[in-house]
C-alpha cells in the first residue's frame, strides 16, 4: 500500500507513536492490583497452579495479584473476560488446552486464541495412558499389539466430546491408523471410576489418575510426553511405540490482545525467574507438574503449532460437539 507524501508523513508520525507507547505504557506497570482470571472452579489443576504463583508473582510485581475464578464454557468465559478488557497488564487469564487448543477447533470460543497476548508458558505435565487392571496387556508395545490385533474391541474413556482426553486417543488412532470406540464422560473423575470398575479398557488421565496408579487401581502403560515423567522415570513414552505423539497438559498465562510487549515481557520474565526457584518446582511436583517457561514469542509460536496438530486431529475423526 503506497500513500501520498503528505499521508506518508503523517502515517509514519502515527506508526511512530504506536512503536514509543509500548515502553510509555509499561513505565510505572503494575499501578494497582493485578486481575488473574482463573477460568475454572476452585480446586482443579489450573486454580493450584495460580495460587502457587500469584502470591512470589505480586511481590516481584510490587502490586497484589487478585484472583478471580470465572468458570463456564470450558473456560472459555474467563478467557473471554479478559480478551475484552483495557490492554494495559492489570487483567490477565490462566488457559489451557481446553481453552486455548483442544477445545477451540471442536466448539468456537468467542475470541481468537492466537489475538491474544501471550506471556508464558507455566507448568505442564504429561497425560497417563492407564488401563484397567484386567486387560491383557501388561505393558507399551504389549497394548499396541492388542490395539492393533483387535482395535474395534478397545473402549477407551474420556472426560467430554474434544476435551484434551478424548484428542489424545483420537491422535492414537490416527497415528497408528486404528480405531478405538470412544466412551465420553462427563468429568475425569467419572471416567476414572468406570476404568478402576472395568467398565472401560484406557484412558489418557491427567495427573489425578496418579493416585490410583500408586494404589494399584488402574495400571499406567506410558505417559504422552516425548522424554521420560520425573514421577515415574521409568514409564515409557507413547511416542516410543506410536510415531509422532508427545502431547502433555499445560497452562498458561495471556493478557489482552493489545497488551504492550515490554508489558507481557516483564511479567514472563518474573515469572521464569519465580518457575525456577527449586521450593516453586517442589510444590508444583506435588500435584503431578513441571515448571515450563517460555518466553513470550515461544508460547506463541507452541499454541499455534498444537491448534494445526489437533485441528488435523478434529478433521481426521470428524468430531463434532455435543
Amino acid at each position: 500500500m503506497s500513500f501520498p507524501i503528505g499521508r506518508r508523513a503523517a502515517a509514519q508520525g502515527l506508526l511512530g507513536g504506536l512503536v514509543a507507547a509500548g515502553p510509555v505504557a509499561a513505565q510505572g506497570y503494575p499501578s494497582r492490583p493485578v486481575r488473574l482470571v482463573v477460568p475454572f472452579p476452585p480446586g482443579g489443576g489450573v486454580d493450584a497452579v495460580a495460587r502457587i504463583l500469584a502470591e512470589p508473582l505480586g511481590t516481584a510485581l510490587g502490586q497484589p495479584i487478585v484472583i478471580e475464578n470465572r468458570a463456564g464454557a470450558g473456560g472459555a468465559i474467563g478467557v473471554d473476560s479478559v480478551a475484552k478488557a483495557a490492554p494495559d497488564g492489570h487483567a490477565l487469564s490462566m488457559v489451557s488446552p481446553g481453552n486455548m487448543t483442544a477445545g477451540p477447533v471442536v466448539r468456537p470460543t468467542p475470541y481468537d486464541p492466537l489475538s491474544l497476548g501471550f506471556v508464558s508458558m507455566l507448568a505442564r505435565s504429561p497425560l497417563l495412558l492407564v488401563c484397567r487392571n484386567s486387560l491383557p496387556a501388561q505393558d507399551l508395545p504389549a497394548f499396541v499389539a492388542l490395539l492393533r490385533r483387535q482395535p474395534d474391541a478397545i473402549r477407551f474413556a474420556s472426560g467430554g466430546v474434544g476435551t484434551g482426553t478424548h484428542l489424545a486417543a483420537e491422535l492414537m488412532n490416527l497415528r497408528l491408523g486404528v480405531r478405538m470406540v470412544h466412551v465420553p464422560y462427563r468429568g475425569t473423575a467419572p471416567a476414572l471410576t468406570d476404568l478402576v470398575a472395568g467398565n472401560v479398557d484406557i484412558f489418557f488421565s491427567d495427573t489425578s489418575a496418579w493416585p490410583m496408579v500408586r494404589q494399584g487401581q488402574v495400571r499406567l502403560l506410558a505417559v504422552s510426553s516425548a522424554a521420560a515423567w520425573a514421577s515415574s522415570p521409568t514409564t515409557p513414552p507413547v511416542g516410543s511405540a506410536v510415531p509422532e505423539f508427545d502431547i502433555s497438559n499445560w497452562y498458561g498465562l495471556v493478557a489482552p490482545p493489545g497488551t504492550p510487549a515490554p508489558i507481557r515481557e516483564r511479567l514472563s520474565a518474573e515469572l521464569a525467574t519465580i518457575l525456577a526457584r527449586a521450593e516453586v518446582a517442589t510444590v508444583l511436583g506435588r500435584i503431578g507438574f513441571d515448571p515450563a517457561p517460555m518466553a513470550p514469542d515461544a508460547f506463541a509460536a507452541f499454541v499455534r503449532a498444537e491448534l494445526e496438530t489437533w485441528r488435523a486431529v478434529v478433521q481426521a475423526a470428524n468430531i463434532r460437539a455435543d
